[in-house]
C-alpha cells in the first residue's frame, strides 16, 4: 500500500468540463448536468480497491446523506488503468457503488484526462466547488487514516461544505488527502 498525497492545485480555480460514462445507470453525464442548481459541487477520485478510499466510504456516504439535500452535487470519478487493476473496471465499479451505498454517480474516466485536467493524484482525492464552480477546498475528508484509531468525521470536508453554502470563507489551512496514487496508464 502506497502512500500518496493531492497537489492541493490553486484555489479559485474553475471546474474543468467533462463528460462520462456514469457506470451505475449507464448514462454518460456531464459536469454542467451534474451541477445543474446545485449551491456546490464535490468531486472525489475514488476507486474500488483501495484501503484509503475503503476506509472513508462509509463517511462519503454519510456526507452524501447530509448534504445532497442541502443542494451539494456530488459525483466520484474512477482514472484507474484498468487493464492492470482489473477490479476497477466499470462493471465492478458498479457493483462496488450498489453494495457501498454510493448515491452519486460513479464515473469513468478511461483516458485519465480528467484526472489530469484535475491534476488529481491519489485515491481519494476531494474537491469542492462553490455554485458557478470556483475551487473552494481541496484536501483530505478528516484527520482519519486506516488503522489510526482516528474516528471518521469529514470534519474538514463537512466544515468546508458549511461555509461554502452559507456563502462563508473556507478555512484558507486545507491539508492533502492522502491515499494510493492513481494507476496511471503507461
Amino acid at each position: 500500500m502506497s502512500y500518496i498525497e493531492s497537489k492541493m492545485i490553486e484555489l479559485e480555480t474553475t471546474a474543468p468540463g467533462f463528460s462520462l460514462p456514469d457506470t451505475v445507470t449507464g448514462k454518460v453525464l456531464s459536469l454542467d448536468e451534474i451541477t445543474k442548481d446545485a449551491k456546490a459541487t464535490v468531486i472525489m477520485f475514488l476507486c474500488n480497491h483501495c484501503p484509503y478510499v475503503i476506509h472513508v466510504n462509509e463517511e462519503i456516504v454519510q456526507l452524501t446523506k447530509d448534504f445532497k439535500e442541502k443542494g451539494v452535487a456530488f459525483v466520484g470519478i474512477s482514472s484507474n488503468d484498468v487493464i492492470n487493476y482489473p477490479q476497477d473496471g466499470p462493471a465492478l465499479m458498479k457493483t462496488h457503488a450498489e453494495a457501498v451505498g454510493y448515491d452519486f454517480p460513479y464515473l469513468y474516466d478511461e483516458s485519465q484526462d480528467v484526472a489530469k485536467a484535475y491534476d488529481a493524484a491519489c485515491t481519494p482525492d476531494f474537491y469542492v466547488f462553490d455554485e458557478k464552480l470556483k475551487l473552494k477546498y481541496r484536501g483530505r475528508l478528516d484527520n482519519s487514516k486506516p488503522n489510526s484509531g482516528v474516528p471518521l468525521t469529514g470534519a474538514d470536508m463537512r466544515s468546508a461544505l458549511i461555509a461554502v453554502l452559507s456563502g462563508g470563507t473556507v478555512t484558507e489551512k486545507q491539508y492533502p488527502s492522502g491515499g494510493c496514487n492513481i494507476k496511471w496508464k503507461k
